[in-house]
């Protein structure tokens, strides 16, 4: 029995053919890559039919992989808290509004002075933020007020795909609960944050996990051999990476860097009101039966692009790594805030912007890279000591993602900052197995075993000592320019 995982990040779409096993086919795969648009506004957008677009040549790859075998399902896994506004006939009214874009900085201010921003966290799990639907739409509804009246639904791109392959627009209760929108504990739209948002509950897509039959034309004909098997509804890409690294419970806390970095933790979800998260986390869903609690950052494999692309660095990767890794660490004199897209957890502040201080005549962009990397690694240790009382005391930190996949020392920086053993993941593409591994658990499939990590990082006593210090200095700096941490 194989299935076929799609994979729709903010920066490629990716797809893998995976058996009852978890295991991925050789050669069943294929990736497309895009760029999001940028605006100097805090403006970070992709094109609905671009991604759509993307979605299906990477498809068509995976499917010419497969050959003649047959795919039971499709398992979809979609990057969470983007906002995109549907016309009557469900055509796009806006690009796709990334969970970065920060110009609802102001419509989040405004909300949370309105609101009670604690009981609101507790009954959604979310902050009053630019990255979720309140402050997107209060936004949108001020700046752009013609878009917002011809609006006939509000969704995210994982429901836009659903509905273009299927014919079926609806949400699934984990892409619900990323939107800052859902009562948890009621399981349906959340009546105080659609009125502050100026929008009505018919307005949104039905909340519904069934996996939709087939496919619609002309989507049918291009790939007759799904036509008619089981499409799932677009998961969280952080539930499905939890859940493709092995991270299925309070055993295993799951690391990700890639384009922007999270800690996460999934716990049981009985029926009833939700145990509220801890401030300074978020608290989604897998799906009915469990939920995942964690910080995100706006920041990770972004800030290396950024410094790659406007600082002078070694252009071989392998050169840029022997160079970073010859620096001590803190050896720079530098303390970095890496907030290039504001800030997520833990002190939800979508206005704070990067820094670095401490720079001389003799510091250079190696310098630079090496302290705006280990200052994301501070920013996770923030979330880590977080989530860590959430976990099992004997838990494993599972890490995933390409951004640490490719570069070893950034991989040690992460592991001595936290200064607890780092398991790298034997899959960097952990959101599209969980794709996979969901669908095959709705096939009736075991789940698999955990996979045996690649390797276990672990941390050196002196270098944590030195990060523990080098926080400090970042803390006192977040303190001074960003404000400090409403906690």
């Amino acid at each position: 029995m194989l299935v076929l995982a799609l994979d729709v990040g903010t920066s490629s779409a990716r797809v893998r053919a995976f058996d009852a096993d978890g295991r991925a086919q050789p050669g069943a795969e294929g990736q497309v890559s895009y760029e999001p648009r940028t605006t100097p506004d805090g403006g970070v957008e992709l094109d609905a039919d671009l991604l759509l677009a993307a979605a299906g040549e990477a498809i068509d790859a995976g499917l010419a992989g497969l050959g003649a075998a047959h795919v039971a399902a499709v398992g979809v896994s979609v990057f969470w808290h983007s906002l995109l506004a549907l016309d009557a006939t469900g055509r796009p009214l806006t690009p796709v509004i990334t969970w970065a874009d920060t110009r609802s900085a102001e419509a989040a201010a405004a909300l949370r002075r309105a609101h009670d921003e604690r009981r609101i966290h507790a009954r959604t799990g979310a902050p009053l933020h630019a990255a979720f639907f309140p402050a997107k739409l209060r936004w949108l509804r001020e700046a752009r007020p013609q878009v917002f009246s011809r609006a006939a639904t509000w969704c995210g791109f994982g429901e836009y795909l659903h509905a273009r392959l299927t014919g079926r627009l609806v949400s699934s209760l984990s892409m619900a609960s990323g939107t800052g929108l859902l009562d948890q504990a009621g399981g349906g739209w959340d009546p105080e944050m659609l009125e502050a948002a100026g929008i009505v509950a018919r307005q949104l897509p039905p909340i519904d996990d069934v996996a939709a039959p087939g496919l619609i034309a002309p989507h049918a004909a291009r790939w007759p051999g799904l036509a008619r098997v089981p499409w799932h509804p677009a998961r969280g890409d952080g539930a499905c990476s939890n859940v493709g690294s092995g991270c299925w419970g309070p055993g295993r806390v799951a690391l990700n860097v890639g384009t922007s970095a999270a800690l996460r933790v999934v716990l049981p979800a009985p029926p009833g009101p939700p145990p509220a998260a801890p401030w300074a986390l978020w608290r989604y869903r897998v799906d009915g039966g469990r939920a995942l609690v964690g910080g995100a950052t706006s920041e990770g494999g972004n800030v290396l692009a950024w410094c790659r692309k406007h600082l002078v660095l070694p252009h071989e990767p392998a050169a840029l790594e022997a160079a970073l890794g010859a620096i001590a660490p803190d050896g720079h004199g530098l303390t970095g805030l890496p907030f290039f897209a504001g800030e997520r957890s833990p002190g939800w502040r979508p206005e704070a912007r990067a820094a670095v201080a401490g720079l001389s005549l003799g510091t250079g962009g190696v310098e630079i890279t090496r302290a705006l990397l280990e200052s994301v690694a501070f920013r996770l240790a923030e979330i880590y000591d977080r989530l860590r009382t959430l976990a099992a005391a004997d838990h494993l930190v599972v890490a995933s993602g390409g951004a640490l996949a490719r570069s070893p020392v950034w991989a040690q920086i992460v592991t001595d900052a936290l200064g607890v053993p780092v398991a790298l993941g034997s899959d960097a593409e952990a959101s599209v197995r969980g794709a996979a591994l969901l669908a095959l658990e709705a096939l009736g499939a075991p789940i698999p075993e955990a996979p045996a990590p690649r390797r276990v990082l672990q941390p050196i006593p002196e270098r944590h000592a030195r990060y523990q210090a080098a926080r400090e200095r970042q803390r006192r700096l977040y303190d001074n320019i960003v404000g400090f941490i409403h906690s």
